[in-house]
C-alpha cells in the first residue's frame, strides 16, 4: 500500500462550497487538498441560477443567508468579469392581496433585522418591470441582493485558493473518514480535518448526511438586453419551495450580464433521470407567460436540468458528523448554495480554527438529525 499524501483539509467536492472552503482556509494559512472526480464548478454548481438572495423562511435561513450575502458583496469587486456580478436586486412579486399580505410581512422582517426593503405598488411595479403583465397587486424590492454566474464563481474561489498554494485532485473518492481520504486508483491522503462537500453524492461517502436529490429546470434566451432589470420571483414561489411530494413550478426570472434571460423554476423529487422533461418544461414557460407575456416571443437557446441536494428541514449540514468529529459535512443546502456557499466555509473554517463564529453554527450541524439511543 502506497503512503497517504499528508495536508492540513482534504476537501471532497469542487462545486461553489468546496471552492469557498478552499478559499477560506488558505486564507487562514491552511494546506488544502481538494479532490474532484468531474471538474471544478459542475453539477449544482453549473445547473443553479446563481441567486445571492437573504430569505426569511426562518430565523436560521435568513442568518446564514444574510450573513453570505454580506460576504459576497465585500468579495465583489475583487472578482473577474466572467463571474458576471450585479447587485440587480431581487423584486418579489403580488398576484393579489392575499400575496401582498406576505410583502408586507416580509417587508416587516426584514426591517427589524435592518435589511433594506421597498414595498412596490401596481403603478411602481410597472415603472421598475415594464414587462410584467397588467393588474399584479405590487411587490417587494430587496436591493440588496445580487445575481453572479455560478460557474465561474466557483473558478474564482478556487483560483485564489491556488495562488495560495491549494492543489487539486482529479480522482473517485472510494472511502473517507475524519483523517483520511482514500481513492479509487489507490492514491490516499491523511488529513487532522476532511471536509464532504460531494453535494448530492455526499451520502455515498458519510451515511450521516441526510440528504436528498431535487430535480429542477432552468431555461435561458437569447439576448435581450433591459428586458429584465431584477431577479423577478413570484410569492407563490415560497409555497412551490416548501412542496416535499409535488412537483412544482413557479415563475422565477433572473437578468444575466450577457443580456439574456435566465427562466425557471422546477423541483421534482423522486427522479434522478437528468432527461429535460418536456410537461414540466411547458408547466414553467405557461407559468412564466402569466406573470410576462413578452417572455412567449423571446429564442430560447437552451434547456437544462440540475439536481439540488436537499435536507429534511431546509437547512444546510454544516459542522462534525456526529460519529466524527474531524470528518465535517458542507452539503444539504438545496437550492441555496450559491448564496451560503461562503458563509458555511466560514463556520466551517472557525470551527477548525477553535474559534467564535460570527452566527452560531448550531441549526446547521448535522447531528440534528441524530435518533435519540433507545431506553432499556
Amino acid at each position: 500500500m502506497t503512503s497517504a499524501v499528508a495536508t492540513d483539509v482534504v476537501i471532497v467536492g469542487a462545486g461553489i462550497v468546496g471552492a469557498a472552503c478552499a478559499d477560506v482556509l488558505t486564507r487562514e494559512g491552511l494546506s488544502v487538498t481538494v479532490v474532484e472526480s468531474r471538474g471544478i464548478g459542475h453539477g449544482a454548481t453549473a445547473a443553479g441560477m446563481g441567486h445571492l438572495v437573504v430569505m426569511d423562511d426562518s430565523e436560521a435561513q435568513f442568518a446564514l443567508t444574510r450573513y453570505s450575502v454580506d460576504l459576497w458583496r465585500e468579495l465583489a469587486d475583487e472578482f473577474p468579469a466572467d463571474v458576471e456580478f450585479d447587485p440587480c436586486g431581487t423584486l418579489w412579486v403580488a398576484a393579489d392581496e392575499e400575496e401582498m399580505n406576505a410583502v408586507r410581512a416580509k417587508h416587516d422582517f426584514y426591517a427589524k433585522r435592518n435589511v433594506a426593503t421597498e414595498i412596490l405598488d401596481p403603478h411602481q411595479l410597472a415603472l421598475v418591470e415594464p414587462n410584467l403583465r397588467p393588474g399584479l397587486a405590487g411587490g417587494l424590492r430587496v436591493p440588496g441582493d445580487c445575481v453572479l454566474y455560478p460557474p465561474t464563481a466557483a473558478r474564482a474561489l478556487f483560483d485564489r485558493a491556488r495562488q495560495r498554494g491549494a492543489k487539486v485532485v482529479h480522482g473517485e473518492v472510494v472511502s473517507l473518514t475524519g483523517t483520511s481520504v482514500h481513492l479509487k486508483d489507490g492514491t490516499r491522503f491523511s488529513a487532522p480535518h476532511t471536509i464532504n462537500a460531494a453535494g448530492i453524492l455526499s451520502p455515498r461517502l458519510t451515511i450521516e448526511a441526510d440528504v436528498r436529490p431535487r430535480k429542477g429546470h432552468l431555461i435561458i434566451t437569447d439576448r435581450y438586453p433591459k428586458f429584465v432589470n431584477h431577479q423577478i420571483i413570484e410569492l407563490g414561489y415560497l409555497k412551490s419551495a416548501h412542496s416535499v411530494s409535488a412537483d412544482s413550478v413557479a415563475f422565477n426570472v433572473q437578468p444575466r450580464k450577457t443580456g439574456q434571460i435566465l427562466i425557471g423554476s422546477s423541483r421534482q423529487y423522486g427522479s434522478d433521470d437528468p432527461t429535460v422533461e418536456h410537461p414540466i418544461l411547458r408547466r414553467m414557460i405557461r407559468r412564466a407567460v402569466a406573470y410576462m407575456p413578452d417572455l412567449a416571443r423571446l429564442s430560447v437557446v437552451r434547456a437544462w436540468t440540475g439536481f439540488r441536494p436537499s435536507t429534511p428541514d431546509k437547512l444546510p449540514l454544516v459542522g462534525p458528523a456526529p460519529s466524527d468529529p474531524n470528518l465535517l459535512l458542507a452539503t444539504g443546502h438545496e437550492g441555496l448554495g450559491i448564496t451560503t456557499s461562503l458563509g458555511s466555509a466560514r463556520l466551517i473554517a472557525d470551527h477548525i480554527l477553535n474559534r467564535p463564529p460570527r452566527i452560531p453554527i448550531d441549526p446547521y450541524l448535522p447531528g440534528r438529525f441524530a435518533k435519540e439511543p433507545a431506553h432499556a
